[in-house]
């Protein structure tokens, strides 16, 4: 029939079923495209919608490769006149990005020299040789550096010591397993609760405290915050561990082998050499350099001076930053940053937030509950598309103007902007667990709802019966 052989209609109807995703995606921009804009909202903001709608539908589905998403999001924000090529550009190539080039790359130097193993081993002489134990270590010391040192730090810091794990446990660094899930989830929800704990767990603090300032509605200091959300932050620490370990149980209860052989590997290794010294001493720079230079020059610039320096003192090869270097994590999320900046800048957020506040007056006609629902529920949902500062800094100023204690409102929306569970593009550390190959777009959601559902009511809770005594 019209020249097409048996062969070639089976070929066709099996790529439609496996590009179904794709196609339905492909069809509701067109239809959504020739829609009018809604009132209130611009024809840019109308468009960027819908390239958040098809990238969602392409991400959650995995009908093409994620790194295929991140290019196309690009091409249509150009072609749907979302911002001219330059425009896309500049908003792509933000200092976010170069954070997570520089963090990948500088783990793929502490591996090259070996320091994994060692630090991997200094984990376990804490935790234990059990999986369960070790889980909770990770969480543990995911989250109480995070909220000092900030999240995307202590991911960049964390991932070279779980690898380090997974390899000594014999599983495939190419193959996904539930225990290698779990210990690299360990770290991304770990530095996630972490980062409300200070004001310098996140930017998003600094922001809302500032909104709080600049509109005369209070002060915070660094200790009334912690007073605030530091309990939270220790009571979701089980939680979290406790939620990882049900939804992806693995065999191996204890890691006895893992751990022979990782003490084995340091033995054979000997005292570190001049050249691990040196590469220690170069990554505990940076390290101070992103707790104190990171405010003036940014975390992208001083985690790329860090690889600069690996390079030129030949603690690593080009070939090898080029060989295991994820690019395709990298583009993911440029594009999502850009696709954030233009939800912004375009007014999409903002309309968003509005509509959702105007519909949510109409049906629960009571003003407690509208602030509570919007400072909570849609402050963590549009986080996980969104980054955590752009969701406060467009989401921040609506709360606040809404009404009730303006410091809990505010702190309330901060705490759940870091409920980024749900989405691979969620935070840079959950972007940075993804480029180990070894988590699955559906990973996050399997987890993250039950710890989304839980994280909600606990702030519900504590909210109510605990920060009224602060007051």
């Amino acid at each position: 029939m019209f020249g097409f052989s048996a062969r070639s209609i089976s070929n066709i109807l099996f790529w439609v079923t496996r590009k179904k995703w794709l196609i339905l995606a492909f069809l509701l921009s067109i239809s959504f495209f020739y829609f009018p804009s809604p009132e209130g909202l611009s024809p840019e903001g109308h468009r960027t919608l819908i390239i958040v709608g098809v990238a969602l539908v392409l991400i959650i589905s995995e009908s093409i490769p994620l790194p295929a998403v991140a290019i196309l999001i690009l091409v249509m924000e150009v072609i749907l006149g979302v911002d001219d090529a330059d425009g896309v550009a500049s908003s792509f190539m933000s200092d976010a990005v170069f954070f997570i080039m520089g963090s990948l790359m500088l783990a793929v130097a502490l591996v090259n020299q070996g320091l994994d193993k060692r630090l991997a081993l200094t984990v376990i002489n804490i935790t234990g040789n059990k999986t369960w134990r070790i889980i909770l270590g990770f969480v543990a010391i995911s989250a109480l550096l995070s909220s000092f040192i900030g999240e995307h730090t202590v991911g960049a810091m964390m991932l070279p010591v779980v690898l380090a794990l997974i390899r000594n446990a014999g599983l495939s660094t190419n193959k996904a397993t539930k225990l290698s899930t779990l210990l690299l989830f360990s770290i991304a929800y770990g530095c996630a609760i972490g980062s409300i704990g200070t004001p310098s767990g996140g930017g998003r603090n600094v922001i809302m405290i500032g909104y709080i300032s600049e509109f005369g509605m209070g002060t915070i200091s660094y200790l009334d915050w912690m007073k605030f959300a530091y309990p939270m932050l220790l009571i979701e620490i089980p939680i979290v561990a406790s939620i990882l370990w049900y939804s992806f149980t693995p065999e191996q209860k204890i890691m006895d082998s893992s751990v022979r052989k990782l003490k084995v590997k340091v033995a054979k290794t000997g005292r570190l050499t001049a050249n691990q010294k040196l590469a220690i001493v170069i990554f505990f720079f940076v390290f101070l350099g992103w707790i104190f230079l990171s405010p003036i020059v940014g975390l992208g610039i001083v985690a790329l001076s860090g690889v600069f320096l690996y390079l030129s003192f030949g603690l690593i090869e080009w070939r090898e930053i080029n060989r295991s270097t994820n690019w395709g994590v990298i583009l993911l999320f440029g594009s999502a940053i850009s696709l954030g900046i233009q939800m912004k800048e375009t007014g999409a957020a903002l309309w968003v937030a509005e509509q959702t506040l105007y519909y949510l007056n109409i049906i629960l006609k009571d003003a407690t509950i509208v602030r509570w629902f919007v400072s909570v529920i849609i402050t963590g949902l549009l986080t996980n598309l969104l980054s955590s500062a752009g969701t406060v800094a467009v989401l921040g100023p609506i709360i606040l103007d809404m009404g009730g204690e303006p410091i809990v409102m505010g702190i309330m929306t901060s705490i759940a902007s870091a409920f980024a569970y749900l989405t691979v593009v969620a935070s840079p550390t959950c972007m940075i667990i993804h480029s180990t190959g070894l988590i699955k777009s559906s990973d996050y959601f399997k987890a993250g709802w039950k710890l989304f559902i839980i994280s909600v009511l606990l702030l519900l809770i504590i909210s109510t019966f605990y920060w009224p005594m602060l007051l």
